[in-house]
């Protein structure tokens, strides 16, 4: 397993070992104690999975505030994502700025999304499955999020049309209507 640091350096990029031969592969996607050696201590609690059908399908940027801020190893297992995280620490060097990796099946490569950070993903392909470990259980009293496409971020999403949205996510608040619990 190779742990990369993102250009912001808490964001990690991580790349599982694949072992192959004609029957397919063998990976191991998360290894306490190798995880422990690159510096990540987190116990996760909760596994989440999700289905997006249609491409163009955009999930985010969603959050959960303390004491219930979440950790989040994101991983596609089915598909191809461009996955985003953005710091939404103020004290943060980095505060607004943003990471995005395209994760696919193929790649088998996962994303460190540490508490206090945005997340979100588009789908950049049909019928998209994403699997993420978090650290903290989902509390729907701290779920929160920001709008996808908010200025002050200015996330360069790798989009040919307008994007798939819950109505949840169509009508989050923009950064200069919120506050950063973090």
């Amino acid at each position: 397993m190779k742990f990369f640091t993102t250009s912001i350096p808490d964001a990690l990029l991580i790349e599982p070992q694949r072992f192959g031969d004609d029957r397919g592969w063998f990976t191991e996607s998360w290894n306490q104690s190798a995880f422990a050696e690159a510096g990540v201590d987190c116990t996760w609690v909760q596994d989440n999975h999700s289905f997006s059908a249609p491409k163009g399908t955009l999930r985010g940027l969603h959050y959960q505030t303390p004491p219930f801020a979440q950790d989040k190893l994101v991983r596609c297992t089915r598909g191809r994502i461009w996955d985003v995280a953005v710091d939404f620490r103020k004290s943060s060097s980095t505060f607004l700025q943003h990471v995005g990796v395209e994760l696919t099946a193929e790649n088998g490569h996962q994303l460190l999304v540490p508490a206090g950070f945005l997340h979100g993903f588009v789908t950049l392909a049909k019928n998209c499955e994403v699997q993420y470990k978090c650290s903290e259980r989902y509390a729907p009293e701290c779920d929160a999020g920001i709008r996808w496409n908010d200025p002050e971020i200015a996330i360069d999403w790798p989009l040919t049309d307008s994007p798939i949205l819950s109505d949840k996510d169509a009508a989050a608040p923009f950064i200069a209507d919120v506050k950063s619990p973090f």
